[in-house]
């Protein structure tokens, strides 16, 4: 299950898989950022809510701007240059270790923080997160989106101006 016995006897998942969350995510990211723009769709989706709305998005583009912002966040600014150089632009440890003025252990160890770190804010993040990836990418969580289209048939847009009887 990658859980294990916390503080105060909670569960809370193992390291090792927070940092395949934040493996699982990089690798959609890369995926997102690789792909040639003209195969990115804009999609129609149902947003929550009482009125049961709907809304044009870019679900590549979208994750792309999620993931660099939540982990620009959450990551302080020494941080910020080991993701960048390693993660962004693709440096290895050796070069990262030269740039960064660090030796190859405590590069490493800054990774696994970093990445397990990255992969918990990515899990819990709140009330739309990163992973898992399908209810991202395609709604799957029950309480957010509807499930079926509104019975009522389809809503007008409200006029500008106008006050409502």
């Amino acid at each position: 299950m990658g859980l294990r016995k916390g503080k105060g006897n909670t569960e809370a998942p193992c390291n090792c898989v927070l940092r395949a969350i934040f493996r699982a995510c990089f690798r959609k990211f890369r995926s997102c950022v690789e792909q040639e723009k003209y195969l990115s769709q804009c999609k129609l989706q149902f947003t929550g809510g009482r009125e049961r709305s709907m809304a044009w998005g870019r679900k590549n583009e979208e994750y792309i701007a999620d993931f660099l912002l939540v982990s620009r966040r959450v990551l302080s600014a020494e941080e910020q240059k080991l993701f960048r150089a390693h993660y962004l632009l693709g440096a290895d440890w050796r070069l990262c270790c030269r740039q960064l003025k660090m030796d190859r252990g405590d590069f490493f160890h800054s990774i696994y923080r970093m990445e397990a770190r990255l992969g918990k804010v990515y899990r819990e993040l709140a009330p739309y997160s990163l992973y898992p990836l399908d209810e991202y990418f395609y709604g799957i969580g029950g309480a957010v989106m509807p499930t079926q289209p509104p019975k009522e048939g389809p809503v007008p847009l409200r006029q500008i101006g106008r006050a409502h009887v």
